[in-house]
């Protein structure tokens, strides 16, 4: 099979759905309307709330949504085959996580930049407000913690990638003066800045790389996830102009920019898919996923189909800068089907390896040699992109491998696999950083909200103490699960858990349309919710069972705790959201009883 005749299609189906099915939410489920005021005007403070251009906010949304999950995800979820991933990308990108997204925003800017839990709260009962506080907070953790672990793995000894991502700060920050205080308002200027920036710092990473210097960017695992922790503080207490929305302005003209361009490569290369539709693995027992096709395909892809973790977006730091009620369409609806073409591409590009190959980087070489499976072109590649990536089982590394393949084979761009392998793990470096700065602020807003409970100043987001001892408490809880873990113990749970939230977003999006008395569109958002209720605590239940519970009681006592705390965490986020569900259920009942729940509602609509 050859990639372009899969990608176009795909495409197409992507511009129809965002035509007619995003234009049939906007007109007949939201009644989007640009006489209304939105949060970032009413309350606008210049810290969190601040009104924001469209496409500025776009970059923003999307480089924040856009986790390293659509890339990740549907490279180790290749292992079944290139057909199953493909098919649920796109059907679940345009009738799930499109709706999951938009509704998320919608019902966040119409209660005043309100949180999940707090919509949660006004909408279903101060009970399910409590526990979707307590299942978010939980989720919200493992969540930055599964996004972090292939930043760190991607990185580690590695000064190239560290100093190019590291040049993207001092960018930011460049930008962000240009735009609001030296040319305020000049938008493409400070644009152009920081592509150009972006293109020195890729093409300087290599001689800097082979420097003196080198030793001082060649950093530990450890070293890292301190490094991390750090930008993750000063991202969630800086306000959003200063690092925030430029810097993830900048990463998301980089990520769409690469795959615009990683598209019109497949299509002019249009490589072989060397992996098959279906592999063997479809029943269970592969070394990389190892339970079976379903359900474990569906929260491996995760992100790039559906992602509860974009609810804590689209209900935290993007309904304060929403600057016309219109902008929830593209912004909510067209930013997750961009992050749609994302896993697509991700998968399409690791699937051009040769199956032996795509093993090899993805699995340790113990497991490796398990398996009937031998490289091809592995020591040829690693000649090219100057990186031992044997054995390196986070996802990351095969993908750029991929990417870097099919670019390097177009016209005037043999010879430049080091380079374009380098800037693809920068491009996946900045996907995982702008979920952990936007995910942080969001984290520190529910802890903040939570608290606030008992010392109200902790719920008001600008008062920076209490923005910095909740930063600090979020950064802990997600920094010790990145430096005690692995990809292969963190993601399952990641997958669990970020599908869960998703159907807890659903489930309030569900009642928000039961309670404003539009029944008659409830399908858009109860469908998929069934869907992946099913789907999500079926697997959440196999993973304790045949996973992580096995690893509490094996044989091998260093990973007892780490199974323990597994098994607990992903069995008290299933207990929390079936509770959610039940909840929302017996509302939906009342309100089909005795009408209409005008006292829900947050704000008139």
């Amino acid at each position: 099979m050859r990639a372009a005749y899969i990608v176009l299609p795909a495409l197409a189906v992507l511009i129809l759905a965002y035509r007619y099915y995003s234009a049939f939410l906007a007109t007949r489920v939201m009644m989007l309307d640009d006489s209304r005021i939105t949060p970032a005007h009413t309350q606008r403070d210049n810290h969190n709330f601040h009104p924001t251009p469209r496409w500025i906010l776009f970059g923003h949304h999307f480089a924040a949504i856009a986790a390293p999950g659509p890339l990740i995800g549907p490279v180790l979820a290749a292992q079944f085959g290139f057909a199953p991933g493909l098919l649920w990308l796109v059907a679940g990108v345009c009738l799930a996580g499109g709706v999951h997204d938009m509704i998320s925003l919608w019902g966040s800017v119409r209660r005043k930049g309100a949180s999940l839990a707090a919509i949660a709260r006004m909408e279903i009962s101060p009970l399910a407000g409590l526990i979707a506080a307590i299942a978010i907070l939980f989720i919200i953790v493992i969540a930055l913690a599964g996004v972090g672990v292939p930043f760190v793995n991607a990185l580690n000894s590695s000064p190239w990638g560290l100093f190019t991502i590291a040049a993207t700060i001092p960018l930011a920050l460049l930008m962000s003066l240009y735009m609001y205080r030296i040319r305020p308002g000049k938008v493409g200027e400070a644009t152009l800045i920081g592509i150009v920036g972006l293109t020195i710092a890729v093409v300087v990473g290599r001689p800097i790389a082979a420097s003196s210097w080198a030793p001082m960017l060649t950093l530990s695992k450890h070293q890292l996830v301190i490094a991390l922790g750090i930008y993750g503080f000063l991202a969630s207490v800086l306000p959003v102009w200063v690092l925030l929305t430029p810097r993830d302005y900048l990463s998301a003209f980089m990520k769409i920019g690469m795959i615009l361009f990683l598209v019109v490569g497949v299509v002019i290369v249009n490589p072989v898919l060397h992996m098959p539709a279906v592999t063997q693995y479809v029943g269970g027992g592969g070394p990389i996923v190892p339970g079976p096709l379903f359900p474990f395909a569906f929260i491996t892809i995760a992100c790039g189909a559906i992602s509860g973790f974009h609810s804590l977006i689209a209900t935290g730091t993007t309904p304060k800068m929403i600057d016309k009620d219109c902008d929830i369409r593209p912004i909510g609806y067209g930013a997750m089907l961009m992050e749609g073409l994302v896993g697509i591409m991700a998968l399409v590009a690791v699937c051009t390896l040769n199956q032996g190959d795509y093993f090899a980087i993805n699995t340790p070489p113990a497991v490796y040699a398990t398996l009937d499976q031998h490289t091809v072109e592995l020591p040829n590649l690693e000649a090219q992109v100057r990186e031992h990536v044997a054995g390196r089982a986070d996802g990351a590394v095969s993908l750029a491998i991929g990417m870097a393949q099919v670019l390097s084979r177009l016209p005037g761009m043999s010879g430049l696999m080091d380079y374009w392998y380098h800037f693809a793990i920068m491009f996946e470096a900045l996907f995982i950083l702008t979920v952990i700065d936007a995910g942080t602020r969001v984290g520190r807003f529910l802890v903040g909200e939570f608290l606030g409970r008992a010392f109200p100043p902790l719920a008001r987001p600008n008062w920076i103490p209490g923005a910095s001892v909740t930063t600090t408490l979020i950064v802990l809880a997600w920094g010790y699960f990145i430096w005690t873990g692995s990809i292969s113990t963190i993601w399952p749970m990641f997958g669990v858990a970020n599908q869960l939230l998703a159907a807890v977003a659903l489930a309030v999006g569900t009642t928000i349309l039961v309670n404003k008395g539009k029944t008659q569109y409830i399908w858009a958002t109860l469908v998929p919710l069934m869907f992946l209720t099913t789907t999500t605590l079926t697997a959440g239940w196999l993973s304790v069972k045949n996973q992580f519970w096995k690893m509490a009681t094996g044989p091998n006592e260093a990973l007892h705790v780490t199974g323990y705390i597994q098994s607990i965490l992903t069995l008290t986020m299933m207990v929390l959201v079936v509770v959610i569900l039940a909840t929302a259920v017996h509302k939906w009942l009342l309100v089909g009883k005795t009408g209409t729940d005008t006292e829900a509602l947050g704000e008139p609509a």
